[in-house]
């Protein structure tokens, strides 16, 4: 629904693989139908808006995902150290 409406998702605890079934969305594959978007996901064809945002987190503390993922993604670092804050 958040696809539809142009909501925001946030999906957190992301570990080292990636469902293959986030593919369409990260690579986002949107294809103009008249005025309007759509997205195909799994078998399933639904209304995209361009609104939708989509984050991912991950509890790891230094992760290293393959370049195929960062092909996809903008990956930012949020971590923060005390050698960081001085």
């Amino acid at each position: 629904m958040a696809v539809q409406f142009g909501k925001e998702v946030l999906l957190e605890s992301v570990g080292r693989d990636l469902d293959p079934s986030f593919e369409p969305i990260l690579l986002q594959k949107v294809v103009k139908t008249g005025s309007s978007y759509s997205i195909t996901i799994g078998e399933k064809t639904i209304n995209y808006s361009m609104n939708f945002k989509f984050f991912m987190t991950t509890t790891l503390p230094n992760p290293h995902y393959p370049p195929e993922i960062f092909v996809k993604v903008s990956v930012i670092n949020f971590a923060i150290t005390p050698s960081g804050l001085e």
